[in-house]
C-alpha cells in the first residue's frame, strides 16, 4: 500500500517517467504474488501433511511480463511446475493445482488493499486448458499445437515468482518459438495482420471514440506494441537487442539495428508514452479504470491538471491536452499503417 502511494505521488508530481511507473507497479505486483505464493504453498503443505513434491513458477505475460503494468491492470500469468525427482507426476500436478487455487483465493479475497486478479487466459488452450502444466507438458503442446498468436504472446513471457530455475528452463523452451530461426514466414505475417484488424473491429467498446481510446484506439498502445512485436517475430533471431519483453526497449533496438527509421521510432515512442500516461492518470483522478479519455469537461479538466496542463482557463488546458493526444496518436497511426503493412 505504501509503495502504491509512493508510485502514484511520483507519477503525479512528474518525478518518475512513465516507464519507471510501469517498473514500480510491476515490481509491487511481483512481490505481492511471491509473498502470497509462499503462504499458499505453506497452507497446502499443512493440509496434505507434507511439502508439495513439485517446484512451481509463475510466469508473467502481457504488460506484466513487459514491466508495463498500469494501476488497474490484471496480472496476466501462466503457471509451470516440475515434479521433484521420483515424485508421481499426477500427484505433483494435483499439489500444484491446489497451490494455484489457494494463491488466487488469497489475492482476490476482500481486503483493505485492492484485489489482484490473475488472468491465465493466455495459457495453452485458453480457458478450456489446464491451469497448471509441467515443463514436459508445455514442450509437448508447443511442439505439436503452437500457433502464431501464441508465439506473439510468448514475446512478453518472463518468470517472476516461485522457482526461477524452473522459470529459466521454461524460457529456454519458448525462445525458439518467440524468436524463430529465419523469422516468421509470410503466411504467419498475414495471420498477424488479420488478427490485428479483427481485434480493432471487435474489441473496441461500443460508443468509444477510436481517436481517444488509449489502448485499442488509433495510434494508441496496441498499435505501437503490434508494430514492435512483428519486428521481433521477424528479426529477433538475428538481432539480440530485440530479445526483450519491454516495448520501448525493443523499439529502440529496432531503430539501432536499422529496422525502423529513427523518426518513426520517436513518433511511436512519443505516442506510447502519452497513451500510457493518460491511461494511468485516468485511474488516479477518477478512482476507477478506463481506457478512454473521459467525455465530461469536468473530468477532462481534472485529467489535464494531473497531466501537468496549466492555464487560466479550464477549457484551454483541456483543449491543449486533447490536441496533443490526437496529434501524437495520429502520427503514430500513420507510422503503424506504413510499417505494419509494409508490403
Amino acid at each position: 500500500r505504501r509503495e502504491l502511494l509512493r508510485t502514484a505521488l511520483a507519477d503525479l508530481l512528474e518525478v518518475s517517467p512513465v516507464e519507471s511507473v510501469g517498473d514500480a507497479l510491476t515490481a509491487i505486483t511481483a512481490v505481492t504474488i511471491e509473498a502470497a505464493l509462499r503462504t499458499a504453498r505453506a497452507r497446502v503443505a499443512d493440509q496434505h501433511g507434507r511439502q508439495p513434491q513439485t517446484r512451481l513458477c509463475v510466469v508473467a505475460m502481457g504488460r506484466f511480463g513487459g514491466g508495463e503494468l498500469s494501476y488497474a491492470s490484471d496480472a496476466d500469468v501462466m503457471f509451470v511446475h516440475e515434479p521433484l525427482p521420483g515424485a508421481d507426476t499426477a500427484a505433483a500436478t494435483e499439489s500444484a493445482d491446489a497451490i494455484v487455487r489457494e494463491l488466487r483465493r488469497l489475492l482476490e479475497m476482500p481486503a483493505h488493499d485492492p484485489p489482484l486478479l490473475l488472468d491465465a487466459d493466455l495459457r495453452p488452450e485458453g480457458r478450456s486448458g489446464a491451469m497448471v502444466r509441467t515443463l514436459d507438458s508445455y514442450a509437448a503442446y508447443y511442439r505439436r499445437w503452437s500457433s502464431t498468436w501464441e508465439s506473439q504472446a510468448l514475446l512478453r513471457a518472463a518468470p517472476i515468482a516461485g522457482d526461477l530455475e524452473v522459470g529459466a528452463r521454461f524460457t529456454e523452451l519458448i525462445d525458439p518459438l518467440r524468436y524463430p530461426e529465419g523469422g516468421v514466414d509470410e503466411a504467419q505475417v498475414r495471420e498477424i495482420r488479420k488478427l490485428k484488424a479483427r481485434m480493432e473491429a471487435e474489441r473496441l467498446p461500443r460508443g468509444a471514440d477510436p481517436a481517444l481510446h488509449t489502448k485499442l484506439g488509433r495510434g494508441g498502445l496496441s498499435d505501437v506494441e503490434w508494430v514492435v512485436q512483428l519486428l521481433q517475430l521477424r528479426h529477433a533471431h538475428e538481432v539480440p537487442g530485440l530479445r526483450t519483453t519491454g516495448t520501448l526497449e525493443a523499439l529502440r533496438a529496432a531503430v539501432e539495428a536499422g529496422l525502423l527509421d529513427s523518426e518513426d521510432g520517436t513518433t511511436l515512442e512519443t505516442a506510447w508514452r502519452l497513451a500510457a500516461r493518460v491511461r494511468g492518470a485516468v485511474m488516479l483522478v477518477r478512482g476507477k479504470p478506463s481506457d478512454s479519455v473521459p467525455k465530461s469537461l469536468r473530468d477532462q479538466a481534472i485529467l489535464a491538471g494531473a497531466l501537468g496542463y496549466r492555464g487560466d482557463e479550464e477549457e484551454g488546458a483541456v483543449g491543449r491536452m486533447i490536441q496533443d493526444y490526437r496529434q501524437a496518436t495520429r502520427r503514430a497511426r500513420a507510422v503503424m499503417e506504413r510499417v505494419f503493412y509494409d508490403d
